[in-house]
């Protein structure tokens, strides 16, 4: 036996803690992912200061008039070890949100010729540093790669300790199928992912978002783009303090603790509807577009600050529980065989229930009033927190066969 060969045989030498060491590649095969949601945060950041931008602009630049005007989540989940897969995990929410906040801040310095510019930095160092990560171990596997795979374990956690390899027969090679979901192993994930994907829609975060710079206006703050920014950086500060104690604390209770957050601040959001309502008690319609409640003949100061407090206690609370882990979760929960499957109509879902209460917002506040519309939030965020309480599975700390074997009862 060469030495090379006694050396492969022999056992993994532990510290005294009891732990082996991880390799530190796998963080950077988990930046490298990031680096997508990090461009796809700045793209949806880029036109709030670039429209006001290109409005100026003259000719030859293009001008827009007012009519005109998840899969990074699964390599990161099947990368990961179980240790810090929610730090991780949690990344692809954090990227979004500084994504978001880096092109407004970038916007007010940059025009929007090298905003656009800028924007094209991330994807370059992902195109770049990805094409140095292997594929996840778990896919290698479904190749029938054994050996790949081993190699990219050890290539990203730096040894083999503690990776289960996961069962890939027959069964997973065919992919899904219909009759699948009559197995609790399959449905059971199906349907919670399905219901994060409604409940968070249902929360009321768009609609919060829309009023954020006309609730700013009228708490004295003239500069709507500073107004973006204060959003913005509370989005990412809460973010990244969920993903460094979403490993410790756990899914669950930062989901519980979420929503009872959004709770109390969608009620109080109510409340201020309520009460601009009665000091303009003679309008009679409502607008999404000009909101007659939204301005009372004499709004007051401490009024308008309780709805300044409720909006960026709702985001806080959105960005610690409700904003990634969902997406965390749904990275997590969905068995091998059906995880493209079950990724894609999850992400359909959030999408399709963004549009749908983006869409009816609007009729159901003529319906219901503002202040109803956002009671009625409230009510959906406390339908949120007892599902979680009593149908979501905590995965803290466990591998993710260790998490299909839950669903299947073994």
């Amino acid at each position: 036996m060469t030495p090379e060969d006694q050396e492969e045989t022999q056992p993994l030498l532990r510290p005294p803690g009891g732990s082996v060491p991880r390799g530190r590649r796998v963080f950077l095969a988990a930046f490298a992912a990031a680096l997508g949601p990090l461009s796809f945060g700045f793209a949806l950041g880029y036109s709030s200061p670039a429209i006001p931008s290109l409005r100026r602009a003259a000719p030859p630049a293009p001008r827009l008039s007012d009519d005109a005007a998840s899969w990074f989540g699964v390599y990161i989940s099947e990368i990961a070890y179980p240790e810090v897969r929610g730090l991780l995990g949690s990344c692809v929410q954090l990227m979004v949100v500084t994504g978001i906040l880096l092109a407004y801040l970038a916007g007010w310095i940059l025009e929007w010729r090298w905003l656009a510019v800028l924007g094209c930095v991330p994807p370059s160092f992902m195109l770049l540093l990805m094409c140095c990560m292997p594929e996840t171990p778990r896919f290698l596997l479904t190749q029938h790669k054994r050996q790949e795979a081993l190699a990219a374990v050890r290539f990203l956690w730096g040894s083999e300790q503690g990776w289960e390899e996961p069962p890939v027969g027959a069964e997973h090679q065919q992919g899904f199928q219909l009759a699948q979901l009559r197995r609790p192993g399959i449905y059971k994930p199906f349907a919670i992912g399905i219901l994060l994907m409604v409940f968070q829609q249902l929360s009321g975060i768009n609609a919060v978002m829309f009023y954020a710079e006309t609730i700013f206006e009228e708490a004295k703050f003239k500069d709507s783009s500073l107004a973006s920014v204060i959003v913005g950086a509370i989005q990412v500060l809460f973010t990244a303090g969920a993903a460094l104690v979403m490993d410790r604390a756990g899914r669950r209770l930062l989901l519980a603790l979420s929503g009872v957050v959004m709770v109390f601040s969608t009620s109080a959001f109510g409340t201020y509807f309520k009460l601009t309502q009665g000091s303009s008690s003679n309008s009679s319609h409502v607008d999404l577009l000009a909101p007659v409640s939204m301005e009372p003949a004499d709004p007051s100061v401490g009024l308008a600050w309780l709805a300044v407090g409720s909006m960026c206690l709702f985001i806080a609370g959105f960005a610690v529980g409700w904003g990634p882990i969902p997406w965390l979760l749904m990275s997590e929960i969905f068995p091998l065989r059906v995880k493209g499957v079950a990724t894609g109509v999850c992400v359909l879902t959030n999408w399709l229930m963004a549009f749908l209460v983006t869409k009816e917002f609007s009729s159901l506040m003529e319906v219901l009033r503002p202040y109803g519309a956002f009671w009625l939030a409230s009510a959906f965020c406390v339908g949120g927190v007892l599902f979680t309480m009593f149908c979501v599975p905590e995965t803290k700390g466990k591998t993710l066969e260790q998490i299909t074997a839950h669903f299947e009862g073994r």
